[in-house]
């Protein structure tokens, strides 16, 4: 079997294997923080923050929702890793939002952090900000031992099919699980563009 044939067997058994549940769940999640006028705050680190931009266009757009990625501002981003470390970029940038309880964290990583080996400190850092702030947590993310899975109140997980391609998956399926969050009856708000003009 050649690679591109081992890879797209390897997605389509992902698909299969995703768990519908955990995503409704998701979609739950930002439906419920729209209701009740909350924002959401998308991290990513990566390939990871460039998937985030690009959701929060979604989510903003389609969804209807008040949506940022700290990433999209690499000034601050870049300052405060300089001048005030990496661990903490996200925590502060979220005080300065002033983060509260009605708002809703929504991690994309491939890990989710790990505070044990200090993996992907900042998404932890952060995630314990918004624990204590009371504010809720949700992730697409590619290891059930993470540390965003293990506190998120809603997580869908990339199944591991092969242990080579964790990140090429799990940042793919990012995409996935988004657009079908956005485009979930419970949050779409807006039609697409194709959609929306029909058959040419």
């Amino acid at each position: 079997m050649g690679f591109i044939r081992q890879f797209l067997d390897e997605a389509g058994e992902i698909l299969d294997r995703l768990d519908a549940d955990a995503i409704e769940n998701v979609a739950l999640l930002l439906a419920d923080t729209r209701a009740k006028g909350g924002r959401l705050f998308i991290l990513g680190v990566g390939g990871s923050a460039a998937n985030a931009s690009h959701a929060v266009n979604d989510f903003r757009k389609l969804a209807g929702m008040e949506c940022y990625a700290p990433t999209d501002n690499v000034a601050e981003l870049t300052a405060r890793t300089n001048d005030e470390g990496w661990n903490t970029v996200f925590e502060a940038w979220l005080r300065v939002s002033r983060l509260r309880a009605e708002d809703l964290l929504l991690v994309l990583s491939v890990g989710g952090g790990d505070a044990v080996r200090q993996v992907s400190a900042n998404l932890v850092f952060a995630l314990q900000y918004a624990t204590r702030i009371g504010a809720k947590i949700a992730g697409i993310v590619g290891r059930q031992e993470g540390y965003t899975a293990q506190v998120a109140d809603a997580c869908v997980v990339i199944p591991v099919v092969n242990p080579s391609h964790i990140t090429p998956h799990a940042e793919a399926f990012q995409s996935v699980i988004w657009h079908a969050l956005v485009s979930h009856p419970s949050l779409k708000a807006a039609p697409t563009k194709w959609e929306s003009i029909g058959r040419m």
